[in-house]
């Protein structure tokens, strides 16, 4: 063996200047990914980290995606319901024909009359053209996901904002009114992932009518939880996602059946030895959300879980995983 080809097996397979290139990109682009979800989710930002790639990076910018759609909907109080349909409307043509450039005239449009006083989803709205040239890079298959879903959402934060009130505020009839809203802004955010998270392993393909079949009800608990947490809060800012006809008890209800599903779903992905990323991602929320149900349902509304609570849940989870025990139980 002549002593260059020697060199080159000891220090491994030849790297091009253009490959180190692409991976220093990648690398700061992810940094930039994960300080936006930092800055817009603080269970995002824990849970993501979780999953392997790419579909940490791909759930990232689907969610910071979601996370502006979700800006122009609950945007009422700044904006009237026209220019937050026109917002929306423009979004979905964005996804439909992503291009860097309409991001960034788009952006500084939003910026030009902000929709919202928060700091992070302003910033968000910003880096929107960063965020779609993450997007551009991922697989023709990732896209064609995220934008389906994506424009699906939007399409429908629309439809919710056209029955908003006068007064800006949405009133939901009864328990499926409130279904049909919790499909909106979750439900086909499970859908979302469940297509992803199929997509980039094959362990998954067995299991695959089963997960997509929870998928939105996975959402919907989430969903209903975070509703029956921050009812008193929403209320005061003239939102009320809870049916005045609905018993409370009957959400609680609802929202314990759909975390049942919830746990059959990381169960499963679990069984079929998906990768344990996802076990992970998926069981966190799920735990987390059923502590915060028995901590409402105790204590009433804006009742929270503290940092301490929230730690201990992730490392018993994790301990789980690690030693191949169940990661979550069925209540």
């Amino acid at each position: 063996m002549s002593g260059e080809a020697k060199r080159i097996e000891e220090s491994g397979p030849v790297v091009s200047s253009e490959d180190r290139s692409a991976e220093v990109d990648t690398t700061k682009q992810d940094k930039f990914l994960q300080d936006q979800l930092v800055k817009t989710s603080r269970t995002f930002a824990l849970a993501i980290p979780l999953l392997p790639q790419p579909t940490a990076r791909e759930v990232t910018v689907a969610y910071l995606l979601f996370r502006i759609a979700d800006t122009f909907e609950d945007a009422s109080v700044l904006w009237q319901r026209p220019q937050q349909i026109a917002a929306l409307d423009h979004f979905v043509e964005l996804l439909r024909e992503p291009s860097v450039e309409k991001a960034e005239e788009l952006a500084a449009g939003w910026l030009a009359d902000p929709p919202t006083d928060h700091g992070g989803y302003l910033e968000l709205l910003g880096n929107t053209p960063r965020v779609f040239e993450a997007y551009l890079g991922f697989s023709p298959a990732a896209r064609e996901i995220i934008e389906r879903h994506t424009i699906r959402t939007a399409e429908g934060m629309a439809s919710v904002v056209e029955r908003t009130g006068d007064d800006g505020v949405l009133r939901l009839a009864d328990i499926q009114d409130l279904r049909d809203y919790c499909y909106i802004v979750a439900g086909i955010v499970g859908e979302l992932l469940t297509d992803l998270f199929i997509l980039d392993s094959t362990a998954l393909e067995p299991v695959a009518d089963y997960l997509s079949e929870r998928a939105a009800l996975f959402g919907e608990g989430l969903q209903l939880v975070n509703i029956l947490k921050d009812s008193s809060s929403d209320a005061t800012e003239g939102r009320n996602y809870l049916p005045a006809a609905a018993e409370r008890s009957d959400v609680f209800a609802l929202a314990r059946r759909d975390l049942e599903a919830a746990a059959e779903y990381t169960l499963a992905v679990q069984k079929a030895d998906g990768p344990e990323g996802v076990v992970l991602f998926t069981g966190l929320p799920l735990e987390l959300a059923w502590a915060t149900l028995d901590r409402v349902e105790r204590d009433g509304p804006g009742a929270k879980l503290s940092r301490p609570e929230v730690f201990r849940i992730h490392t018993r989870l994790t301990s789980a995983v690690k030693a191949g025990r169940p990661a979550v139980v069925i209540r």
